[in-house]
Order: structure tokens, then C-alpha cells, then sequence
């Protein structure tokens, strides 16, 4: 084992080198590492040969197998032959296994591999060391005077005859363990450090040796003891009085000899090919048993490894292309088409790391290696993101604790370069590569992740003196990749004649294309690049088609130019439609700005007219189609009827394609906008009005030869289809936003303007729509009118009333009315059936005014009228239907309260007439003003006690003179009305005054009548004041009524309580006297009528000599 000098010793790492760096350190020297360079040149031109381009690739897979495996074979057969220390990974290879596993990964044959064997056994053998680094140690014990040491290691390794050699010399106990027993050419020795518990060396040391078994390792960890000074240790013990113990034990000590602090014994066969472990220092006897760690990274490699294996190619070299042949073998092998992430089987594990540690392959050195050859994977077979991530945060890593050579790291920047650029192409192709699916796109997010990772790294920004900035280029590159992909899809749709109609049908297809394309770049890839990479990729592939379409598309309509026909028109449709909807995707751009395609619509005004015929023309064929297959009847009856029938479906089918044509064209001038509205509503309008005589000539045909039934049913259905498309005009303004359209053309359009064209055509459809309704209503409702006044004029075709009751009567009409709306509600819809029920209802209440007018002297009008009364309360309900049918507003017409009036009127009995004359003239009492006749005042009150009306009449004033004398001579006479409520009370009257118009009576009257009775409606006192005439009847001054129901006593509510034993305190009333109009009375004209009933006519013969004596007769 030969020996090596401090000289050898490597103190720090802050310059890689690899192992060949002795012999070529001057010639890596002479490049220089400041060329300049722009993204897309390497920095330096590789050593090629030269191969012919037309050689046989069997014969130049020959070339490589012997230029490029066989070197690399024999390496490994050489590193397994002469392998030391076991491997990271738990499973342990023999030598065979590992060998089997070479020839498998260098598809070797077995002669080939006996023959390298050969060569790789008659090579020199490498010289076996250990490479050891000190690191540190901790908590090691303090030997000084002052609680510290000055600790230094010594290190060396002993095989087996040594060691018992060095055991065997030491009899007798001694204070050193190694130390002085074995040559100072075998012991590398660590600085010392001085004052110091946890000290810090990072020195490096190689130790040779033969043999791996019976080997150890030793190192002894000692403090440096020198010689000091009396005064200088007197001063130590001033100053620290606890050191004072070990000051006696110095005392005691030879001078200038070293104290142990500790040491450590490895067995080299049990360690791994690396390691890099705190191990415990372990103590002489057992008087300080912890004595600290110390920190040691130990690897065993090879020196003078024989250089015929592989000439002229670096350690660093064979490892590249170990590790890309091991990786090719391992992804061969797999049957699954999932990325490779990185793994390894175990031979190949165990036969880099061997291979890595032998050549003394730093980490960072690894690492780049494995960076370059999974790069170069990734351009040609799919590899995970996560390993090209580790590699690149392990480089990372590293370039900020060591420096590489500059050979590798000119190999790292052209590395990361070439990916950039390589991934740059990939990104200008994202479209083909990375489709939009969901299996693409995470693979597109990582490539770009991996091109921001590259440009973050120091080695990249230090080799990259150009300056290159990745967002700069990721938008070139799309740029690039959009027209290059334009040129591509512009040549695939080329048309295949000079036919204007294909030019503009494979314009179309190109348009379509890039629309599919701007969809995918806003809905997909714009997510991936903008997260990765902060680029609106939407924004720059949207810019760049638009000056790339304005060009095409400007090109194409220029070649069309006054060439517009049908056909022509019909195939540049797609081609507006397309750029419509890209021209509303600029709603999404980031950055706004000019763009080529903002007046796109104006090459297609030619075009536009012919879109518009097209539309109509077509609609209106299939509104007659539809109109001549159908047969008028309901499309579905059950629990959810549809009562129009199946045309009317077709023309809202029909129509909606012409609301559908304005959304897509949403033509962007304004003026011209309306003018497109004006024509699309004239035309719907115009399909509407057509309909209409269509469905009127189709009725015609089909009921030509049907019964009654079946004409007055499709006649309904007629009528349901017409509100059905009502209802469609309806909501055209909202089907065609007019809302919107007036906002937009405010500044150029009138408000006026815009409501007279647009809705003045609506509604003149609408009107014609509404009149064809109530034509075909009027034609349903006109039979019902007639039946209707038929059984209302039965009810009294006979001269005298026969004695059936009123609901008898009255049964006819309702059934036939029962049974005809019933069918009408059932075959029209509600709309239509409301809108029949109206007039028919009016019809009605008109049918019903005019019979009961015309039996006014009839004998039997009373029972008639309650007849007609009762008939019109049945109508109401049956129309009302219990909120179903007509409001209760329309019910109740002005015409309907008349009637009803007029028959509740004429439906009163005599009595019932009587009372309510008597209320009116109370009502009249009430509300006369003023003593024109005079006035009579009373006492009234009414004792419950003994049921006594108590009257007492007290005067009269202001009468008027009746005599010649210019006086009267008056009284009053009381009478209770009406006389069939109080037919036993007899009037009562006053003594007469003589000539006195202001007489004073003070005369009292008890009438003996119920409560009940005077309860009665129009139960009243009337008072009447007459002058006295001995020859002549007497003369009629006034009269007044008044009501008993006020007279207290009466007019006390049956809920109040009223003291039975105490009578009401009378009342003092003032009434002023009326004269009655003559002849202005209705119910004493309709008594008068009643010539049967005798009490009627009494009651009419008094009222009207009344009104003979009534001084207002004598003024009219």
C-alpha cells in the first residue's frame, strides 16, 4: 500500500474537477468561458466523424455496438471485478446476476461477453483507497485549563498483521492507542483547531490499501498540549478557580504530551460504497464513556484504474452513456405506454453507483449527467416532468455549493439551450402535439413548468449572456406556430375550381377551422399558458388570425365583387356567420386594440338581400305545406288538451328560423340594423296575414261536405290556431330584443320613428289576426244568441202565466247553456273562450231588457219579471263559473245593472212596492231643504213597556193661507203607513185652529203598535196638515213623513240594552212640509198597472188625489 504526503490532501470542494483533471487541467484552461452566443448555436462544435449519409444502418449499428457499448462494457466488467464497500440499495447482485444483467442492457451476445471478460481480466488491477472527509465533531471534551481543547484528528487504515503487530507492541498499558506504534508515512493528520468543543475541518484524505477484508479503518481524535508559562498559568488560575483540579492533573503530566479525547474503528467490508454518517467516539477506558461524535463522509474509489478500457473517454463520459443505454433497457421493457419516471431496476442502481463512486463522480457531476441524458430521452420517448424537475432543482443545488469544470459546464448551458430551444419548437406545434383533451394538456403545462424552471437556474441565466427572455419567446413561438398552422389548413382548403360558389365554400371551411381553433385557445390552452408562463395565448392567436383573415377574407369577396347571386350568397352565409362569432369573441382579449376584422359586415351587403328572400321564401313554403296537410283537429285531448291544431305548431316552427336569422346576423351598423328589423318584421308579418287566408280556404274545403258538428268544430279550432299565433306576435318584440335594437340606434332612430314603423306593422297584423277571431267568434256565438232568445221569450208565449215555478221555467235555457259552453270550453282555448263569452253575455242581457219591455201591460208581469230576474242571476252564475269564466267586472255592465234593476223592480208584490214608496219618501224627507210649505213640529217617543207610540203635536208654522181671508183654519191628521203593516190603527187628528198659520196644537196620541211593526221597512208616521172647510172637502197645506224606526224607544239596536221598567225620553223633531210632483213616480205607475188588486189601486187613487191637491201641479 503506498503511502501518500499532506500535499495529496484536498481542503475543500469549491473547485470540481473530474478525475482526469491532473493531466488536462491546462488544456481545459485555453477556451474561453466568455463566448457569446444567442438562443439556437451551440457554443462549440462537437467531435464528429465522418459518416457517410448512405451507410447500411446495420453496418453503422456494428460501428457503434464497437465504438460507443463494448468501451462501456468492459468499464462495468471492470468496476463489478474490482467492486468495493455494498451498495445504497437493500438488494444485494452477485456477480453473475450483475453480469447477466450487462448483456441484456448491451444486447450482448455470449461469446462477446466471454471475450470482453477476457480482456477486462488481463488489465492492471486499480489502487484501492478509501477517501475519507472530516467534517466536524461535537461535544468532545474539554482537556484544557480553560474547559476547551485544541483537538486534531489522526487517521490511517491497518490491515490485519498490522494491527496485531501494532496490539503485540504495547505490554503494558500506554497513552496512545495507535499513535507511535505504526509509521508517520501511514497517518494523515487533520489541522488542529484550536479552543474549541465542536470544531470544524472539511478536509479530505485518501488512504490506500490492498485488501478489503481484515482491513480497518482508525481515526483518533487528540488535544494539542503545548508548553506554557508559570505566570501565564498563574494568571489562568486568578482568573478561573475551577480549573484549579485540572491544574494539578497538568501538574502531574510530562510536559508537551497529548491528551486522548477519543477515537473510531471501522471495518472497511462492512461499509457502503459511500458514507456519510455522526459515529461515536469511543473512549480509551471507561472514565469518560461519552466523549462526543464526529462527522465523517468516507467512499471508496480507484486510482491508476487501467486506462486501455476505454481510451480517450472520460469517466464522465462512459457514465453518460451508461446511464441513457441503462434507461433505453429499462423503458424497452415495459409494456405499459405510461411516461417513465425515473426508475431503475437494481442491477442498474447498484452498477452507477459503483461505477460513480470508483471514478470519484461527484454529485453534482451525477446529476448533470442524469440531466443530459433525461433530457435527450424526453425529445424521443415520453418521460415523466417530475424527473427533468428533480434533476433541474438538484443542479440548482448544487451550482450554488461547488463550481463545475468548465468542459461540463459548457455541456450544462448547451444542455439547457438545446431543451429551450427544443421545447420552444414544441410549443410553435402545441396544436398537433398537445391537442385539447384532457390527457394533452397536463403535458403541455409541464413542458412550459419545465421552461420556467430552466430559465430560473443560475446556470442558465450565467450561460445565457444574450439576455433571452422566455415570455418573449413562448409568444414568438405561437405566433410563428399560428401561421405556419394558417398556411398548413389555408392549402388543405383550397378550392378545387375557379367556381366562385366552391371559392366561397372553401373560404368557409378555413374560417371554420380557425373559429374551432380560437374556441380551443380561449376554452383550453389559454388556462395552460397563462398559469405556466403569464402569456394570453388567446389574445396572441386571436391578433394574429385577424390580420390573417382580413387578408384572406378581403381577397376572396374581392374576386366576387357584382358577381352576387342565390347560389354565391347561400355559400358566403357560413363565411359571415364564422366571422361574426370571431369577431365577438374580442370581448375576451386582454389587450384592446384596432383590430383588421371591425368592419367585416360590410363585404357582405351584397349578400344580405338574398339572405333575407332566402329566409322568407323558404318560410313561406312550409307555412302552405303545413296549412295543406292539416286536418283541423286538436293535436291532444285528455288532461292536457292542445286545442289548435297542428299548423299553427308549424308556423311558430315556420318563424322562429327568421327571429334565429337576426341573432346571427346582429348586423353591427345601427341605421342599417333597423332597416334589417323593419324587413324581418314586414315578412313575419306578411307569413302571418297569408296564414290566416290559407287556414280560411282550408276550413272551406274540409267542411264542403261535413255536418253541422264537425264544421262547428274545426271552426274552433280555427280560432285556436289564430290566438295561438296572436300570441306568437305577441312576443316577436321580445324574440327580436327591440328593447335592445332601440337602445342602439337612440342616436340615429327617432323614439317616434322607431315606434311608428316597427310596432305600427305589429299591430296592423295583430288587428288583422284579432278581426278574423271575432269573425269566427261572432259565426259561433250567433246560433247561441238565438236559442237563447228563443227560451227566454217561451217563458211567456201564452197569454196568461202558467203556474209553473220560476226554476221550471227558467230549466230549459240553462240546460241548453249548460250544454253548449261546456263544448265550447272544451274546443277552445281559454282566451278564445272569453272572448265568446263576452259578447254572448252582453247578447244576453240585451235579449232579456228587451223581452221584459215588451210585456209591460202583459197580465202576469210581476211573475215574469221574477222569472227573467231569476233567469239573469242563473246567467251570471253560469258565465262567472265560479272565477273560471267572465270577471265580475265584465259581468256587471252598466246595460246589466239597468236590467236588473228594472226586473227587480217590476218583480216586487204590491206590498213590497208600497214599502218602498214609503222609503223614498222618507229618504225624500230627509233630504228636502228648506219650509217652503211650512213646518209641524212633534214630541215623539215609543214605550216598550206597554208597546205605545206616544205623538205629541205641538204647532205649526209658516202654513200656507188657504182661505180668502188670507188665513186657514188647520189641524193635522197622523195615519201609520203603510196601511197592510198597521191595518187596525185608525188615523187620528188635532182640533182646528181658526184663522191661525202658526197654530199651537200641543195635542197628544198614543198608538197601541209592536216594535216589530214599527220595524217594518218603510214603516212611518204621516203627518198631514189640512185647513178646515165646513162646506168643501178639506183644503191640503202639507204633509211629512216620518220615519218610526228613529223615534226613540225604536231606534234602539236589539244588542243595546234598554231598561225595561225605564221609557225612552221623547224626542223634539221639527219636519218641514212637502207637497208631492205629480205623475213622476214609477211604482205608482207600475200599482196603477196591477188593475186586478184592489188595495193597489186604493193606494194609487189616494196618492193621486194627493198630488191633484199638491201646489207643485198647480205651478208645473
Amino acid at each position: 500500500m503506498a503511502g501518500q504526503s499532506g500535499q495529496n490532501t484536498r481542503k475543500g470542494e469549491n473547485l470540481l474537477q473530474t478525475p482526469e483533471q491532473e493531466d488536462g487541467a491546462s488544456r481545459h484552461r485555453q477556451f474561453s468561458p466568455v463566448h457569446t452566443r444567442k438562443l439556437g448555436f451551440t457554443r462549440r462544435q462537437r467531435d464528429r466523424r465522418d459518416l457517410k449519409e448512405d451507410e447500411n444502418p446495420e453496418a453503422k449499428a456494428r460501428r457503434h455496438k464497437e465504438m460507443e457499448l463494448k468501451p462501456m462494457y468492459k468499464e462495468l466488467l471492470y468496476t463489478i471485478a474490482h467492486k468495493m464497500g455494498k451498495p445504497a440499495s437493500a438488494e444485494v447482485f452477485t456477480n453473475s446476476q450483475l453480469h447477466q444483467y450487462l448483456k441484456e442492457a448491451f444486447t450482448m451476445t455470449d461469446e462477446e461477453h466471454i471475450a470482453l471478460m477476457e480482456k477486462v481480466q488481463n488489465t492492471e488491477p486499480p489502487v484501492y483507497c478509501l477517501m475519507v472527509t472530516v467534517k466536524e465533531a461535537k461535544e468532545i471534551l474539554g482537556k484544557d485549563v480553560s474547559g476547551f481543547s485544541d483537538p486534531y484528528c489522526l487517521l490511517m487504515v491497518l490491515e490485519e498483521e498490522e494491527e496485531k503487530k501494532s496490539s503485540s507492541a504495547k505490554a503494558k498499558p500506554s497513552k496512545y492507542v495507535v499513535k507511535g506504534t505504526v509509521s508517520h508515512e501511514k497517518i494523515y493528520q487533520t489541522d488542529i483547531k484550536k479552543q474549541t468543543l465542536n470544531p470544524i475541518w472539511n478536509q479530505t484524505f485518501i488512504l490506500e490499501f490492498v485488501h478489503l477484508a481484515n482491513t480497518t479503518f482508525h481515526l483518533e481524535m487528540w488535544d494539542k498540549d503545548e508548553e506554557v508559562s508559570l505566570t501565564q498559568k498563574l494568571e489562568e488560575i486568578k482568573t478561573n478557580l475551577n480549573s484549579l483540579r485540572r491544574m494539578i492533573k497538568e501538574a502531574k503530566k510530562e510536559k508537551g504530551t497529548d491528551d486522548f479525547l477519543g477515537n473510531i474503528v471501522l471495518r472497511l467490508q462492512d461499509l457502503h460504497c459511500t458514507e456519510d454518517n455522526w459515529y461515536k467516539l469511543e473512549p480509551r477506558t471507561e472514565t469518560y464513556p461519552n466523549r462526543g461524535q464526529c462527522h465523517l463522509f468516507l467512499q471508496f474509489i480507484h486510482k491508476a484504474r487501467d486506462g486501455t478500457l476505454s481510451a480517450g473517454r472520460s469517466a464522465y463520459t462512459n457514465y453518460c452513456g451508461i446511464l441513457q443505454q441503462f434507461v433505453q433497457a429499462y423503458i424497452s421493457k415495459q409494456q405499459s405506454s405510461a411516461p417513465w419516471k425515473g426508475a431503475l431496476c437494481g442491477e442498474a442502481q447498484t452498477l452507477l453507483e459503483l461505477y460513480a463512486t470508483q471514478n470519484d463522480l461527484s454529485p453534482f457531476l451525477q446529476d448533470l449527467a442524469k440531466w443530459v441524458a433525461y433530457s435527450k430521452l424526453y425529445q424521443s420517448l415520453e418521460v415523466d416532468s417530475s424527473v427533468l424537475f428533480h434533476q433541474l432543482t438538484s443542479i440548482e443545488y448544487h451550482w450554488h455549493q461547488q463550481e463545475l469544470p468548465y468542459q461540463q459546464k459548457q455541456e450544462l448551458g448547451d444542455s439547457l439551450h438545446g431543451f429551450l430551444q427544443y421545447g420552444l419548437c414544441l410549443v410553435s406545434k402545441y396544436r398537433d402535439i398537445f391537442p385539447p383533451t384532457p390527457s394533452a394538456t397536463p403535458k403541455l403545462h409541464t413542458l412550459l413548468r419545465i421552461l420556467v424552471q430552466i430559465c430560473k437556474t443560475q446556470a442558465f441565466q450565467k450561460q445565457n449572456p444574450a439576455n433571452f427572455e422566455l415570455h418573449e419567446g413562448v409568444h414568438d413561438a405561437i405566433e410563428t406556430g399560428t401561421e405556419e398552422w394558417f398556411t398548413i389548413k389555408k392549402g388543405l382548403h383550397q378550392p378545387m375550381t375557379k367556381d366562385l360558389t366552391e371559392i366561397g365554400s372553401a373560404l368557409s371551411r378555413l374560417i371554420a377551422e380557425v373559429r374551432e381553433d380560437i374556441r380551443h385557445n380561449k376554452d383550453v390552452w389559454n388556462r395552460v399558458f397563462f398559469s405556466a408562463v403569464q402569456v394570453d395565448v388567446f389574445t396572441v392567436v386571436y391578433q394574429k388570425f385577424d390580420s390573417l383573415l382580413a387578408k384572406e377574407v378581403k381577397a376572396t369577396l374581392s374576386i366576387m365583387e357584382d358577381q352576387m347571386d342565390q347560389n354565391l350568397s347561400k355559400s358566403l352565409f357560413p363565411v359571415y356567420l364564422s366571422l361574426q362569432a370571431i369577431h365577438k369573441d374580442k370581448a375576451f382579449l386582454q389587450k384592446r386594440g384596432l383590430l383588421q376584422l371591425t368592419d367585416f359586415h360590410e363585404g357582405f351587403r351584397d349578400a344580405l338581400p338574398y339572405w333575407l328572400n332566402q329566409a322568407f321564401s323558404t318560410t313561406q313554403d312550409r307555412v302552405v305545406r303545413a296549412v295543406q296537410v292539416d286536418q283541423l283537429q286538436p293535436l291532444q285531448v285528455g288532461a292536457v288538451p292542445i286545442k289548435h291544431s297542428s299548423s299553427a305548431v308549424d308556423l311558430v316552427a315556420c318563424i322562429q328560423p327568421i327571429c334565429h336569422l337576426w341573432e346571427q346576423l346582429s348586423w353591427p351598423d345601427p341605421e342599417e340594423a333597423f332597416m334589417l328589423m323593419v324587413k324581418l318584421t314586414e315578412d313575419v308579418c306578411k307569413i302571418v296575414v297569408n296564414y290566416c287566408h290559407l287556414l280560411k280556404e282550408r276550413v272551406r274545403v274540409l267542411s264542403e261536405n261535413s255536418d253541422h258538428s264537425i264544421a262547428i268544430n274545426m271552426l274552433c279550432v280555427v280560432v285556436n290556431d289564430l290566438e295561438h299565433l296572436r300570441s306568437v306576435l305577441t312576443r316577436l318584440p321580445a324574440q327580436l330584443n327591440w328593447e335592445v335594437l332601440r337602445v342602439r340606434t337612440e342616436s340615429v332612430i327617432g323614439q317616434s320613428q322607431f315606434e311608428n314603423t316597427l310596432h305600427s306593422q305589429l299591430q296592423q297584423a295583430k288587428s288583422i289576426l284579432c278581426k278574423e277571431i271575432r269573425s269566427a267568434l261572432d259565426t259561433l256565438g250567433r246560433q247561441l244568441n238565438t236559442d237563447i232568445e228563443t227560451h227566454v221569450r217561451s217563458m211567456s208565449t201564452r197569454r196568461r202565466i202558467p203556474s209553473k215555478s220560476t226554476e221550471d221555467a227558467a230549466a230549459p235555457l240553462m240546460r241548453y247553456l249548460e250544454q253548449e259552453l261546456k263544448y265550447m270550453n272544451e274546443n277552445l282555448v281559454q282566451e278564445n273562450f272569453n272572448s265568446l263569452l263576452t259578447p254572448l253575455w252582453q247578447n244576453s242581457v240585451k235579449i232579456l231588457y228587451q223581452v221584459s219591455n215588451q210585456h209591460l201591460q202583459q197580465e202576469g208581469l210581476m211573475v215574469f219579471c221574477q222569472r227573467l230576474l231569476y233567469t239573469l242571476q242563473c246567467l251570471e252564475q253560469c258565465f262567472h263559473a265560479d272565477g273560471n269564466g267572465l270577471p265580475e267586472k265584465a259581468l256587471h255592465s252598466d246595460e246589466y245593472k239597468k236590467l236588473k234593476a228594472h226586473l227587480t223592480h217590476h218583480s216586487l208584490t204590491s206590498h213590497q212596492l208600497i214599502e218602498k214608496f214609503f222609503k223614498r219618501k222618507i229618504s225624500e224627507q230627509r233630504d228636502y231643504q228648506g219650509e217652503k210649505y211650512g213646518a209641524v213640529t212633534l214630541l215623539t217617543s215609543y214605550r216598550r213597556s206597554d208597546q205605545r207610540l206616544h205623538i205629541e203635536v205641538l204647532n205649526a208654522v209658516s202654513l200656507l193661507p188657504m182661505d180668502s181671508n188670507g188665513l186657514s183654519d188647520p189641524f193635522v191628521r197622523l195615519c201609520l203607513e203603510p196601511n197592510h203593516v198597521f191595518p187596525e190603527i185608525e188615523p187620528r187628528c188635532t182640533q182646528y185652529k181658526s184663522c191661525d198659520l202658526n197654530p199651537l196644537f200641543d195635542e197628544a196620541f198614543d198608538f197601541l203598535v209592536s216594535l216589530d211593526q214599527c220595524r217594518t221597512p218603510g214603516a212611518c208616521l204621516v203627518i198631514t196638515v189640512l185647513d178646515h172647510d165646513t162646506l168643501r172637502p178639506d183644503d191640503f197645506e202639507g204633509e211629512a213623513f216620518l220615519a218610526l224606526e228613529v223615534v226613540p224607544g225604536v231606534s234602539e239596536q236589539e244588542g243595546e240594552k234598554v231598561d225595561s221598567q225605564m221609557d225612552s225620553a221623547p224626542e223634539k223633531i221639527r219636519l218641514p212640509l212637502t207637497h208631492p210632483k205629480p205623475n213622476e213616480d214609477s211604482i205608482l205607475k207600475l200599482l196603477e198597472s196591477r188593475r186586478g188588486e184592489r188595495e193597489a189601486q186604493a193606494f194609487v187613487k189616494k196618492r193621486r188625489q194627493r198630488e191633484k191637491q199638491s201646489q207643485e201641479a198647480v205651478q208645473q
